[in-house]
């Protein structure tokens, strides 16, 4: 039940990170609204890397940032970012679709060598925060940048006032 619950809202999720990735004009790409902040194409390639994280999280006790091969691949265009998005998005999925429930009340944590970063909680908890809402909020900011580029924001829970005439 829990899995088939989580499958649903990975799905629709999916497809609403699809329309804001796919929103991103290459012209885009390089706007950073502060110097502090990542780049739109930075912040797009840390969206669609998101989703390669499901394997590690689903399939082992343990994710360790110290081993982790983070690959953004050419974030120079925004249809590569949405090419690596869709590659993640399938990993991430069968990673999902091959949980269990029991799995999901097991403990899971993240380090970094043997520096702890989120210590052991059962692995629903850190799927719906460490994946799920982290991404959401990501997905925010990539929005604000789209706004403050002059760019369309496609409606992802109904629509937005680029759809109004």
């Amino acid at each position: 039940m829990i899995v088939q619950s989580l499958l649903g809202e990975f799905l629709h999720e999916a497809e609403n990170t699809r329309k804001l990735l796919k929103a991103i004009p290459d012209t885009a790409l390089s706007y950073k609204p502060s110097e502090k902040s990542w780049s739109t194409g930075q912040l797009a390639s840390h969206i669609a890397e998101t989703y390669n994280w499901w394997p590690g999280t689903l399939d082992q006790p343990v994710f360790d940032m110290a081993t982790y091969k983070y690959d953004k691949g050419d974030i120079s265009k925004a249809s590569n970012i949405v090419a690596k998005f869709e590659e993640n998005l399938k990993l991430a999925q069968a990673s999902l679709e091959k949980a269990t429930d029991e799995s999901m009340m097991q403990n899971w944590s993240m380090v970094m060598g043997d520096t702890v970063f989120m210590p052991p909680a059962p692995r629903i908890q850190m799927i719906r925060g460490f994946l799920m809402n982290h991404l959401y909020h990501h997905r925010g900011e990539l929005i604000v940048y789209l706004r403050s580029t002059g760019n369309k924001v496609p409606g992802l829970y109904g629509p937005t006032a680029d759809d109004k005439g």
